[in-house]
């Protein structure tokens, strides 16, 4: 059974101004110089790419401090804020993600393609599985408990994953054209991991315009990887719509890869207004080119009831909440809906954990455009919903509406994604665990918007019933989800930099949801299905938890071991992680 009757993201409005503006005079000229780039980029060697990052490495490194300074007024952090520590992991982000492709680049000239730390598998089902984190001892003291598989599509067989890892290094043609990438304007790595993973996973170079909210990173950026722009590899263009409908219709342009909202996607390939919807339901879109996107998600959360204690709920509701308050709430993966059993006695307690956490976390500035008005359009339905936090104008409140009907099915939010500092939960009846995991993972696959991410809550002692292990199980293998986190926050997917980021294949551009192909997939895998991350249960310590008082100096401490990893470094990061 297919989602019906969902609507998606939100229409998110332009930003207010646009600080600089790329004229079409200078888009020409980038774009000519791109296609000089174009054909030289297939020709430079393994070696050459790997002196590429290194010199983007070592420019970065001079840019790290600049960046989460710019990031931080842009936001709106104040100076001090523990919220400083989350631009900080967004730059140890980068640098892990240097690292990591850099060695997948040495292994590919000595072995023809990306090391794994584990030999393939097989589920019981016959799915080929590559196990690819922890990948050394770093991952193992950094981030213990924590490990990650990738799933390929059923139909691909251990041969074929072999022989197809890192294909485009093989295979004809090398020309692979110009890539525009659309970046969001949330997250200041998003445009990053893209280009990169356009230009040194699919050999496409880019055109990069970044959403005008987050247009404050490029000038950090094009220090930062000045070594592929002077290069004629990449160019970064400022400015709006208008900029981003030339450069979409542009011949030059051969591939668009977007981050944002299905709306924005469907005007790309159909059009605005009641012009575009005529050509969606005719099947005639106005582009004919390959457009891959991610396009956002109502993050669900299935939480197994179990034998939990005090503690228990302590812990997961800081998780919960501490998911919710990243980046404000701005965030595709944010979670938006929890999902209990209904006839669990201790439903309420989680629920009144998160809402404890929630009235400790200080608010803070809705900067996304289009955030006041949705919150309100998400409180008209549910005035009911509990807010949390001294709102102070141009700010949100923390806020969780609580036992929605989940026989509704024009609920908004199952339908609309909130994109602010708002999460929902929801009950279902069922007979037993294992009967409220089966259906609680119908209800996601078919009720709920979205295909990118989900995460699940489970005891560990509840694993010991074999039917309930058997039920989270076959939940694992049937929810269409890019990635699954069992016990662990989604942000992991995206750090750990191993792991494919992008919707469950199978959409198109007529019903296209959370968007279609893959980035962050650097160990190069041709057929990617899903990712499934599991964590551990109650992580001690937590240093990423809203309530720390160490994130700030655990995310600047973090950010330098992933810029220059060595083992005097641990001491040091795992005291500040261990004392939040």
């Amino acid at each position: 059974m297919e989602k019906q009757h969902i609507s998606g993201s939100p229409v998110f409005p332009s930003a207010l101004q646009f600080p600089e503006r790329t004229s079409e005079e200078q888009i020409e000229s980038a774009l000519n110089s791109l296609a000089i780039g174009r054909d030289r980029w297939p020709q430079i060697d393994l070696t050459e790419r790997i002196s590429l990052l290194d010199e983007i490495h070592r420019d970065m490194s001079t840019q790290a401090s600049r960046w989460v300074d710019v990031s931080r007024q842009a936001k709106v952090i104040p100076d001090g804020s523990q919220a400083v520590g989350e631009e900080w992991m967004q730059v140890a982000q980068v640098f892990r993600m240097l690292r990591i492709l850099r060695q997948s680049l040495i292994q590919i000239r000595r072995d023809g393609k990306p090391r794994l730390p584990y030999p393939l598998g097989m589920t019981p089902g016959g799915q080929v599985t590559a196990k690819v984190f922890p990948r050394n001892w770093s991952d193992r003291l950094l981030y213990r408990g924590i490990t990650a598989e990738i799933r390929m599509q059923p139909e691909v067989s251990i041969d074929e994953v072999e022989a197809e890892q890192a294909w485009i290094y093989h295979e004809e043609p090398k020309v692979r054209g110009i890539c525009l990438v659309l970046a969001a304007g949330n997250i200041s790595t998003i445009s990053v991991v893209d280009f990169m993973y356009k230009l040194f996973v699919e050999n496409q170079v880019v055109i990069l315009k970044t959403n005008p909210v987050n247009a404050y990173i490029n000038p950090v950026i094009e220090k930062g990887f000045q070594a592929l722009i002077k290069r004629d590899f990449l160019k970064i263009i400022y400015g709006g719509p208008e900029e981003g409908s030339i450069l979409c219709r542009h011949d030059r342009v051969d591939h668009i890869h977007l981050t944002g909202s299905d709306k924005t996607f469907e005007a790309i390939l159909f059009g605005a207004g009641t012009e575009g919807q005529r050509r969606k339901t005719a099947g005639t879109p106005l582009l004919k080119k390959q457009v891959t996107a991610e396009l956002g998600n109502i993050s669900p959360v299935i939480v197994v009831p179990g034998p939990w204690k005090a503690k228990d709920f302590r812990t997961q509701g800081t998780k919960l909440a501490s998911w919710l308050t990243v980046n404000a709430g701005f965030n595709c993966l944010s979670p938006r809906l929890v999902i209990q059993h209904s006839a669990w006695q201790e439903r309420h307690r989680l629920s009144e954990s998160i809402g404890g956490v929630l009235s400790r976390v200080p608010v803070r500035k809705a900067y996304y455009p289009g955030a006041e008005q949705r919150f309100a359009e998400f409180t008209k339905h549910h005035p009911d919903a509990r807010k949390f936090g001294n709102a102070t104008p141009g700010c949100l409140p923390w806020t969780y509406i609580e036992g929605i009907d989940p026989a509704n099915t024009e609920e908004i939010c199952f339908r609309q994604e909130a994109f602010c500092s708002l999460m929902a939960e929801t009950g279902l009846d069922a007979g037993s665990v294992a009967e409220f995991i089966a259906k609680a993972v119908k209800f996601v696959n078919n009720n709920v918007w979205g295909s990118l991410v989900m995460s699940i809550l489970v005891h560990p002692d509840s694993l010991n019933d074999p039917d309930i292990s058997a039920a989270l199980e076959a939940a694992v293998d049937e929810l269409r989800y890019g990635t699954i986190c069992i016990n662990l926050r989604a942000e992991y997917a995206y750090l750990l930099a191993v792991t494919p980021w992008g919707a469950f294949p199978g959409h198109n551009m007529y019903d296209i949801q959370s968007g279609k192909g893959v980035v962050n997939n650097l160990l190069m895998f041709r057929s990617p299905q899903k990712s499934v991350i599991r964590g551990p249960f109650n992580p001690f310590p937590d240093p990423v938890a809203a309530t720390s008082g160490n994130l700030a100096e655990f995310g600047r401490k973090l950010a330098g071991f992933e810029d220059n990893p060595t083992v005097f470094k641990l001491p040091g990061l795992l005291y500040t992680a261990m004392h939040g």
